[in-house]
């Protein structure tokens, strides 16, 4: 973990006109042909793959853009990024409470962290060299507890999906990670208030902090969908919807049930508890 690249805000080179204009100089881009603009886009992602692939990796190269509202890690340069584009409201905001802050872009970053060590990062070391560096026991019991959230994530059935059920094997590496980041920005939001204290509490809202940590943890998977698409996400989609990205690390999390004050019969509080980290 502590051996992982990070990559905060965008390049160094944005600001550079020479190296802009030196990496765009084959685009040309009509303003009364957006098709064709796209197409001329593809082709040049492409072009730009293909002269990679006989050329020694830069892993110190960036995975994507300044203008993304996302965030990455990369196992073959053990990498994380935090573009811009996710570096604002509700993920992060100067002016918003600390509680706020963690519960949203902490919980990504530990979500992210948390990819280095899933069942897809853990087969690549501190350098990002494909490499089995786990001990068997390790292995075996990372196996045995990622089961559990194998089996907790396939229970889940959407209704909007037509009542399908989840694919907990397809979207185990997300699903370990985001239970994973909300353990770790938790932790590290209850660290700042140890050091600096409580936070005052927001005019107009009878909220504990705690509260607001994990109602903004929330709140960043709100959203819509269609049945069609909801029918493929579960079908495709890597990640689980968004309403069970929180249900599922918040059923697993007893802080979240303290702070609401939960009761025992509650949804929110299983008999089983899965973790893997």
């Amino acid at each position: 973990a502590r051996a992982i690249r990070e990559r905060i805000g965008y390049s160094d080179n944005i600001m550079d006109d020479k190296y802009l204009n030196n990496e765009y100089k084959d685009l040309s881009y009509n303003a009364e042909e957006y098709f064709e603009n796209i197409l001329q886009n593809l082709e040049y992602v492409q072009k730009k793959r293909l002269r990679k692939l006989r050329v020694k990796v830069n892993k110190e190269e960036w995975v994507t853009g300044a203008a993304v509202v996302n965030a990455f890690y990369s196992s073959s340069k053990n990498q994380i990024v935090f573009p811009a584009g996710i570096l604002q409201p509700p993920f992060f905001s100067k002016g918003q409470a600390k509680s706020l802050n963690y519960g949203g872009i902490g919980m990504v970053i530990g979500h992210e962290i948390t990819h280095g060590f899933d069942d897809n990062g853990r087969n690549y070391d501190k350098d990002g060299d494909l490499k089995d560096w786990w001990t068997p026991d390790s292995t075996q019991r990372f196996l045995e507890l990622s089961k559990c959230i194998v089996d907790q994530y396939g229970n889940f059935s959407w209704d909007l999906a037509n009542g399908l059920n989840l694919n907990g094997n397809n979207t185990l590496g997300e699903n370990i990670a985001d239970n994973g980041g909300i353990r770790q920005a938790y932790q590290a939001y209850k660290n700042y208030v140890n050091e600096h204290g409580e936070e005052p509490p927001l005019p107009g809202i009878e909220l504990s902090h705690d509260q607001l940590f994990f109602l903004n943890f929330a709140q960043v998977w709100c959203g819509t969908h269609r049945p069609e698409q909801a029918v493929n996400s579960i079908k495709v989609d890597v990640h689980s919807p968004g309403k069970f990205r929180v249900l599922g690390s918040l059923q697993n999390f007893p802080e979240f049930a303290k702070a609401f004050n939960c009761n025992k019969s509650s949804y929110m509080v299983p008999d089983n508890i899965c973790r893997v980290w």
